[in-house]
């Protein structure tokens, strides 16, 4: 994975042209994509690479030493199971999808060749970027990001508002993709700025093309008042405008709330007491980054916006979590977003009860070419877990989340050190002595534990850089 972290995801990639025989660049992404059993099952029995000079390695611009990578992935058991896309299919309010896979409200759904070209990858539907009646400027530019390695997007944040287009040229783009992708789901998202505003979209929206309806209560970058997240903040204004939109709309329709709140179940409460049919979450997280510490008097240089990308995720499975475990959502949609790359990120959301996955950051960074490993990787999950459909598995973990005072407190889990892989750096030890409950020290550059100073805090394993302290999964009672 070190290794593959330093691929390009090249376009036009260099090493699939200079293979000829097979497509290397596929199977480097599914590796990058946490999607390794999808990568064996496509590599064929009579690899190439065993033969082969390494002339995709010698033209990679990353210097990736691609032919031995997936030689050493070739040695691997191949799956037994096939990908069957059958087992992926799922419904949104009733309406067939293909897939659970979504792109969200967004620039990524923002145009017919936009939302044409993703179907045509394989997305399963698109919400589209959100209507207005509002002139809109956007700011240039109004993306930030915070990196990991190999300049991998960890945070990302923006300014961007809704669509600009006009009302009627975006239902023309409804109705033509409607005709040309009848098959494929259209969510379009709304939003007014007062009772006439709402009203008005929600009966022009119903023989626009659209398949159903997203409320958006949750952008955190409008510009105008009564708008947005403003609106998702109170509970009583998101039960007002869903019932004049309940009032106006012959469409199914759910209400994108504000992750921007301390209990997300008020506002969806009140949205579905109103009439919505169903709720998604998150929207991006008010954030500031990128500050210019050497201001000048006068310069705007910074503005708060939404903060999305891998970092949400962790905030975003909790709100989700909450959602699901609201009596008052049960038998209700929930749609889930928010730092969503790969079909274990998805899968992680299904389990907890998500119906259907929505996705902007990674395809801004990696495009819609995702769609390959996010529907490769859960079919092929569930064929080696003997699920026959993705049905079988939403909420399967829900009753396992539960607050920190249900936790059993009785036992200790000891960390283990693996030798073989330590290098003797030292960063458990001064985790532990600073951080820590002072439990390691160190002998001839190797950690030793002191069991009697361990709380089983398992600090150590994380910030090991070389993998060498692990759980050892063994419940030790503790003395009292």
């Amino acid at each position: 994975m070190k290794e593959i972290n330093r691929c390009y995801l090249c376009y036009d990639a260099e090493c699939t042209k200079a293979c000829g025989v097979m497509e290397p660049d596929r199977i480097l992404r599914s590796l990058y994509f946490d999607a390794g059993h999808v990568a064996r099952y496509k590599l064929p029995e009579d690899l190439p690479c065993l033969t082969c000079d390494g002339r995709c390695g010698k033209s990679c611009p990353a210097e990736l030493p691609v032919q031995k990578i997936i030689s050493e992935l070739h040695r691997q058991e191949r799956p037994e199971e096939s990908i069957n896309y059958d087992v992926l299919k799922t419904d949104f309010l009733g309406i067939p999808l293909e897939n659970p896979f979504l792109l969200s409200s967004s620039v990524v759904a923002s145009t017919y060749d936009m939302c044409a070209r993703a179907f045509e990858a394989g997305w399963a539907g698109a919400c589209f970027k959100t209507v207005c009646l509002m002139d809109i400027d956007e700011a240039s530019p109004r993306f930030s990001a915070i990196h990991g390695d190999n300049h991998r997007i960890v945070g990302f944040k923006n300014i961007e508002q809704l669509s600009d287009h006009t009302l009627v040229e975006n239902i023309d783009i409804f109705k033509k993709l409607k005709k040309n992708y009848p098959d494929k789901f259209l969510l379009v998202s709304i939003m007014g700025r007062n009772d006439e505003e709402w009203a008005y979209l929600a009966d022009v929206m119903n023989d626009s093309g659209a398949d159903a309806l997203e409320l958006n209560f949750s952008c955190p970058n409008m510009t105008a008042e009564n708008t947005g997240s403003d609106v998702g903040q109170i509970p009583e204004l998101v039960e007002h405008y869903t019932q004049i939109v309940t009032s106006h709309t012959k469409l199914p329709f759910i209400a994108k709330l504000t992750p921007n709140v301390t209990h997300i179940e008020e506002s969806a409460d009140a949205a579905i007491r109103a009439g919505a049919d169903g709720v998604a979450a998150i929207n991006t997280i008010k954030s500031l980054i990128e500050v210019d510490i050497n201001p000048k008097d006068g310069i705007i240089n910074a503005s708060i916006g939404g903060y999305s990308g891998k970092a949400v995720k962790p905030v975003a499975l909790r709100f989700i979590a909450e959602l699901s475990k609201d009596p008052k959502l049960h038998g209700k949609h929930i749609s889930a977003m928010g730092g969503i790359e790969t079909w274990k990120d998805a899968l992680e959301f299904i389990v907890l009860g998500a119906d259907s996955i929505q996705i902007t950051t990674a395809v801004m960074e990696y495009g819609y070419r995702i769609i390959d490993d996010l529907r490769d990787g859960l079919a092929l999950y569930l064929a080696e877990n003997g699920y026959s459909s993705v049905n079988e598995i939403k909420r399967s973990t829900i009753r396992g989340i539960v607050s920190t005072d249900e936790l059993d407190r009785s036992y200790l889990i000891y960390p283990k050190f693996l030798r073989e892989k330590c290098v003797g750096c030292g960063r458990c030890y001064i985790s532990c002595m600073d951080g820590g409950h002072q439990a390691i020290t160190m002998k001839d550059k190797k950690p030793v534990l002191d069991a009697s100073k361990c709380v089983g805090c398992h600090l150590c394993v994380l910030v090991c850089p070389s993998e060498a302290i692990v759980s050892s999964n063994i419940k030790v009672p503790k003395k009292r």
